[in-house]
């Protein structure tokens, strides 16, 4: 028996907080029981326990001391409970053994509509065994590079070579042995398997592996999934927690956990917690029936359609919100498929996502909103001393998060795909009409990121430049002002257990060009949470703006939500002048609301409420004006089978685009092509610049002024 014990703190009630307990988990049980003390614990006096079987670990990679576990068993409430070890390390442990043991128990999840797990054996069977076939190829192809090399010392290099590969073979080999035995453990063909008889049967199509006895190395009993974790803490022979019963369901005393939910502002309403609905692959989301009340649902409304009959497509994109996704729970199977695929601090670049929960705009797209309120962004240039121009920096930075967030619910916008591009522009708010006309006095700007767009008005532009990693580089300018914004950044997604967190590597700079500034800013993290309920979004992480040229720097921390009380979307940002070690300022408040603002001298005073500020409307070319590697032309199908509901049209679209990437890099790779990007151009220190800035087209117009 495989057991693990030691002390962990765990979230009671509001009264009495964190309590210290006895922890025992039970691999073969599934069971993770507590103790109010290690004595009790011998006298089998258990005060509570978790049923593993189907649980889902959670972790937030803000705080590297607590985890959680919800339990989502069918005779299980959906139940969170919340721990806390001594630090990272000890939470690394424990995390890694309730995994194991999840994941040893976890094909009780599986919905009963899919197909038998006999099958998903069957699968990975043959995926080893294919890899086993490329494996084999690849050794006969350095024996024959090997025979052929006159070089003796060339010939010493494959052999090396050749040494660790039929090493790799053989534990390839082993390993597809090793889901036999699995196979054959879980679902015995003839009763109750004993174990390996002296001659291991072998599925005759795999013939290149070998059916004798294996080595000493393969064990009897491996269960499906089992990995390589540290060491359990403590194994104890005379533990009283094993001859206790297994309990149909995860409880605590009745001191505990009494009136605590889940972080979230709401308490979930017991329709809401209890009710999971499972759906086919193959089953269409957009149902006329509501699964959980058997209700009539209505029915989505029908895309935007012109007076030719055709969709219309910029009308589409122009809508002001999008229908809220519905929780999470009435794509139950969909979800619990995704979650058998991850584990915790998982890299996500590569995992395809359900379509259900995209946004329907690309992420080139969505940086645009940065600019929303694009007065706020060229009233930097019009402030006449650097510490009004640092504190207008900072606040059209605060305002520029909240427009971003086109519902309630988290959704994700579309990866976009290699060489992608996003073009905008927007009219300045507050000015005359007659700045923003289209007459004379209105030049275009020809030679800017936005060839239609004029001197008066904000340009902006946006390359997917690489795919691995996954970075996009946008442009933003206003030729009037002159005043231009660059950026680079790289999403790197990382599964969490409940949460979902987006870390953003990279960096913005604003260039006041007429006083020569330049503000090198970065970008928070963010988070999705929540993900088996309802998701929203929140921001997280320090974030830095600094005036090389003035000393004037600030540091914005936003803070993520306690998993118990607290406010969403909070922020604290401090703004220091050169040299001092006491901000001149201090700014507190909510990123999505009212942020206050406290100066040296003690007055406070509203600094911004994005509640009562305007966006501005995006200006783009219509769709069928856009080039074909334009975001809006390209992700359109997509777009409308998520308007109205068709996932089955959306995933077709998505997919289709997507395999026509792959083409291309197979192609490219092939032809031994690189890649080569249209509007931005790498940086020697790996960032990325738009390839003509204003600020070297008005130094080059200058030179030939001089020249003339």
């Amino acid at each position: 028996m495989s057991t693990m014990e030691g002390s962990l703190s765990k979230w009671t009630n509001v009264v009495n907080g964190w309590q210290y307990r006895w922890f025992v988990l039970d691999d073969n049980a599934g069971l993770l029981s507590y103790y109010t003390s290690k004595e009790k614990m011998m006298r089998g006096a258990r005060r509570g326990c978790v049923r593993l079987r189907g649980a889902i670990i959670g972790i937030d990679d803000e705080d590297d001391s607590t985890f959680t576990i919800t339990t989502n068993s069918c005779k299980d409430d959906p139940k969170t409970f919340h721990f806390q070890t001594r630090n990272g390390e000890e939470r690394e442990r424990w995390v890694r053994a309730l995994e194991d043991t999840i994941l040893r128990h976890s094909h009780t999840r599986w919905d009963p509509k899919k197909s038998p797990p006999k099958q998903d054996f069957d699968r990975k069977v043959a995926e080893a065994d294919v890899y086993l076939q490329l494996l084999i190829d690849q050794i006969k192809l350095i024996e024959g590079k090997r025979d052929a090399a006159e070089d003796e010392e060339k010939q010493k290099t494959y052999s090396a070579i050749l040494s660790q590969a039929n090493a790799m073979l053989n534990s390839v080999k082993h390993t597809i042995v090793q889901l036999q035995i699995a196979k054959n453990t879980a679902i015995p063909v003839n009763g109750i398997y004993r174990g390996p008889s002296n001659s291991m049967h072998v599925s005759p199509s795999l013939s290149h592996v070998s059916a004798s006895t294996p080595e000493a190395t393969v064990q009897t009993g491996i269960e499906l999934g089992s990995e390589c974790v540290e060491p359990r803490i403590t194994t104890l022979s005379n533990v009283v927690d094993r001859d206790l019963p297994v309990p149909q369901f995860s409880y605590s005393s009745s001191d505990e956990d009494d009136d605590y939910f889940d972080a979230a502002d709401e308490i979930p309403t017991p329709a809401v917690q209890n009710h999971i609905t499972l759906y086919s692959d193959n089953e269409r989301l957009h149902s006329t029936m509501d699964s959980a009340t058997g209700d009539k649902r209505k029915e989505p409304p029908l895309p935007p359609i012109k007076g030719d009959g055709s969709v219309d497509y910029d009308a589409l994109y122009e809508e002001e919100s999008e229908t809220e996704m519905d929780s999470m729970e009435s794509h139950g199977s969909v979800v619990a498929h995704l979650l058998s695929q991850v584990k915790i601090g998982m890299d996500l670049t590569r995992v395809a996502l359900p379509t259900f929960i995209l946004e329907r705009r690309s992420l080139l797209e969505m940086y645009a909103d940065y600019f929303a309120h694009p007065d706020q962004f060229v009233s930097i240039a019009d402030m006449p001393t650097p510490r009004e121009r640092m504190v207008q920096v900072i606040r059209w930075y605060l305002c520029s998060f909240h427009a971003g967030r086109k519902s309630g619910v988290a959704k994700k916008p579309y990866n976009p795909i290699l060489g992608e591009i996003f073009r905008c522009h927007w009219n300045i708010p507050n000015v005359s009409p007659s700045d923003n006309a289209v007459d004379s006095a209105s030049k275009l700007v020809s030679d800017g990121p936005v060839p239609w767009c004029k001197e008066n008005q904000l340009s902006f532009v946006a390359e997917q430049v690489s795919h691995h990693p996954p970075v996009s580089a946008f442009y933003a300018e206003h030729v009037g002002k002159k005043i231009s914004f660059g950026a680079h950044v790289w999403t790197k997604s990382k599964f969490l257990g409940l949460s979902i967190g987006v870390h953003n590597v990279g960096k913005g700079w604003v260039n006041v060009l007429q006083h020569g500034e330049e503000y090198v800013l970065t970008f928070p993290n963010g988070y999705g949470r929540s993900i088996l309920t309802i998701p929203w979004i929140e921001l997280g992480g320090t974030v830095t703006i600094s005036c090389v040229q003035t000393g004037y720097h600030a540091t914005v921390d936003f803070l993520t939500k306690p998993f118990y009380g607290g406010k969403r979307n909070r922020i604290t940002c401090q703004a220091f002048q050169a040299g001092d070690k006491k901000p001149f300022l201090v700014i507190n408040g909510e990123w999505s609301g009212a942020m206050e603002v406290k100066t040296s001298d003690g007055k406070t005073e509203m600094f911004a409420d994005v509640r009562d500020l305007n966006t501005e409307r995006k200006l783009v070319k219509t769709v069928c004006e856009q080039d074909e590697c334009e975001s809006r032309k390209v992700w359109r199908d997509v777009t409308v089978g998520l308007r109205i509901n068709d996932m089955d049209k959306a995933t077709a679209a998505k997919c289709a685009i997507e395999q026509k990437q792959r083409e291309e890099a197979r192609l490219r790779k092939e032809n031994n092509l690189a890649w080569q990007t249209k509007l931005f151009k790498e940086t020697k220190d790996g960032g990325w610049m738009y390839i003509t800035p204003l600020v070297d087209r008005i130094h080059s117009s200058s030179d030939q002024t001089n020249v003339t």
